[in-house]
């Protein structure tokens, strides 16, 4: 590592809450010329039953109050411990590591605006306490990003938006990052775009309702390879059953996540179903996730800009009926993940939160008020010491 670079570790687990993507990346400068090496990458799956507790903490109807409160602290060893086990599969010491950016686990988040007690406000509950990952690690930790943002009246996400626009802009043409993760978010980075023309949103579910459905009739935590839907047949009268959610219709800048496409929504989908089989459910439930991402092109994107490159991140890229389907779709615009940007498509979102940690840090604000509807440009986050 050079003498004017910093050595950062990125965590992210995201509404999929499979486990802990952890990045070790080498950073030199900030801003506009921040630069990124990537210098480790891996997984680290949350241990057995886990994810059952941690959904059931994130229900209305399930969750208690004790549940919820181990389930933040229980978030900070494991992030505490992929900090260790990355920093070690890059051959560094924790001691080496500059500083932690951790998004934490989101379990409910309420983007719109609640009146209550004579306050309007947006809230976001993240689990996994930044204070006790910078204790358990000795590594100062900088997380929850999203709150900074909502008390100024933003949806608090997406956050992704600032690292598209680092990493991807063109002088010479419109660019689409698109991440596939339980939700699916698409930011456009017109020609030349300053910060404040980027268009970016959540174009509703991704890998969310899929997974759900794989869990429950094959008892798989996901469709690898897109292998069920390739196997089912679309069912049109679900289709447009589900193309008629109002979130679709919705203005950007908006935000969605488990509490409008999780456990309740896949309820009605199966009672809507009536007998069709699994493999149909999944098939129709895929073209669905590209189906509202070309909607939402259709709708918010299409009449100001015409696309001609987008780059897709997340798990969703490795979904071969899903990557087919938005080809089909987007037939005039070249669709690449974004492993062609030297951007490895699962280890994005972690890049993004040791990037956004170093804006931070640098006093730099991390949010895009034209993506989260915030009414300024805000430095994010809390920096906990170790």
């Amino acid at each position: 590592m050079s003498a004017n670079s910093k050595l950062a570790i990125g965590l992210m687990s995201g509404t999929s809450a499979d486990g802990i993507d952890a990045a070790l990346v080498e950073l030199r400068g900030d801003g506009d010329s921040v630069r990124y090496h990537l210098r480790a990458f891996t997984t680290y799956r949350y241990p057995v039953g886990f994810k059952k507790f941690l959904l059931k903490s994130s229900s209305l109807s399930k969750s208690r109050i004790d549940d919820l409160t181990l389930a933040s602290m229980l978030i900070a060893h494991f992030f505490a411990d992929a900090a260790r086990r990355i920093a070690r599969r890059g051959k560094v010491s924790l001691r080496d590591v500059d500083f932690i950016g951790s998004h934490g686990q989101t379990v409910y988040h309420l983007p719109d605006t609640h009146r209550l007690f004579g306050k309007s406000v947006h809230s976001s509950l993240q689990i996994g306490h930044p204070s006790a990952i910078a204790k358990l690690t000795g590594v100062l930790t900088v997380g929850d990003f999203r709150i900074g943002d909502l008390a100024i009246g933003g949806n608090g996400a997406p956050l992704v938006p600032l690292f598209d626009y680092l990493t991807l802009r063109s002088r010479s043409h419109s660019v689409a990052s698109l991440n596939i993760g339980g939700i699916a978010n698409v930011t456009i980075l017109p020609r030349n775009c300053s910060r404040d023309e980027i268009i970016a949103f959540d174009t509703g579910p991704g890998n969310m309702v899929i997974d759900s459905l794989a869990a429950r009739y094959f008892h798989v935590p996901c469709d690898r390879g897109g292998r069920i839907a390739k196997s089912g047949k679309l069912l049109p009268g679900v289709l447009q059953w589900m193309m008629s959610h109002p979130y679709l219709k919705k203005r950007p800048p908006k935000t969605t996540g488990r509490e409008t496409f999780g456990d309740a929504f896949v309820r009605r989908l199966i009672q809507r179903s009536g007998k069709a089989s699994p493999a149909d459910l999944i098939t129709t439930s895929t073209e669905y996730s590209a189906l509202c991402i070309y909607d939402s092109y259709l709708r918010f994107i299409r009449p100001r800009h015409q696309l001609t490159t987008m780059f897709v991140g997340g798990g969703g890229v490795h979904n071969a009926y899903l990557m087919e389907a938005l080809r089909r779709y987007f037939e005039r615009t070249t669709i690449l993940s974004t492993d062609e940007a030297g951007i490895p498509p699962d280890a994005k979102e972690a890049i993004c939160f040791a990037l956004l940690a170093n804006e931070t840090l640098a006093g730099h604000p991390g949010n895009i008020p034209s993506a989260t509807g915030a009414t300024k440009r805000t430095v994010l986050g809390v920096i906990a010491p170790p």
